[in-house]
């Protein structure tokens, strides 16, 4: 993955260490909360996919229905029945209100029909629907009034359904998008700029524990160094002594001692 092998350039301190030990706990709560976002979506996607697929099925029958009804009302009250609808109304009695619903986070658009009264009653600026058709025709022109409001909302609600899937689609498509950056590219490469400062901190530790051996190595030769010298000196102040005392040189007073002839009681003044 992009970033199994890749950490973020930073300093190898112990405060470093805290912050992305931060960013990690940040990183895992916002996956697990952007996996569980992706599941909501992803059951309502599935439940408006079949209410989808139910609405497209029954529009197939209710738009037959609106056909033969519009061909039988033709057929009934002649084709005349057309100008007299089209003379008669000035505004729509079916409209179309919009609003959104929030699913988890997501606005989802929604298409509600609604029958307008005053164009419905056949208000100042259209007919009674219930004259059209007066001559003859009247209860087949009904008819196909009503199997034509039945598709449109039909048509209402398959297209409040298919606006919602595309927007849940494309909104599942950039969580997963997310979740999936999380999962193989930040959180990896915490992880691996954590083990990287883990790393260097005890290479740090162990070289100060190295520096602080080799400090009392020296410590020690030091020490050692001095009471060699110290004891150097001893022996050539009793050498020196003897010597005085002895009338005898230097060399040969510091033969005696080292062949052990004097005691100590014999040099003391």
């Amino acid at each position: 993955m992009a970033g199994q092998n890749q950490r973020l350039n930073v300093v190898p301190t112990v405060t470093m260490l805290g912050v992305m030990k931060a960013r990690l706990v940040g990183a895992t709560r916002g996956h697990a909360l952007l996996k569980k976002k992706s599941d909501a979506l992803t059951v309502q996607f599935r439940a408006i996919l079949k209410k989808i697929v139910a609405a497209k099925e029954s529009m197939g029958e209710t738009m037959r229905a609106s056909s033969f009804s519009l061909a039988e009302a033709k057929y009934v009250a002649g084709d005349g029945v057309r100008h007299v609808v089209l003379q008669s109304v000035r505004a729509a009695s079916v409209r179309v209100r919009s609003h959104q619903e929030n699913v988890a986070g997501v606005k989802l658009p929604k298409f509600t029909h609604f029958v307008d009264p005053a164009a419905a009653s056949g208000g100042p600026s259209n007919a009674s629907p219930s004259l059209t058709g007066l001559a003859r025709g009247g209860q087949q022109v009904a008819a196909c009034r009503a199997a034509h409001v039945k598709a449109i909302e039909v048509l209402v609600e398959l297209a409040s359904l298919q606006t919602s899937f595309l927007t849940l689609d494309e909104a599942i498509k950039t969580t997963n998008r997310r979740v999936n950056a999380l999962e193989n590219v930040v959180k990896p490469r915490i992880e691996n700029t954590i083990s990287y400062i883990k790393g260097e901190l005890d290479e740090l530790e162990r070289e100060d524990f190295f520096r602080l051996k080799k400090i009392q190595g020296y410590k020690k030769r030091e020490i050692e160094r001095q009471r060699a010298n110290a004891k150097l000196f001893a022996e050539e102040q009793l050498a020196e002594d003897l010597a005085l005392k002895r009338g005898i040189s230097v060399g040969a007073a510091a033969n005696l001692l080292v062949a052990g002839g004097e005691k100590d009681d014999d040099i003391i003044f």
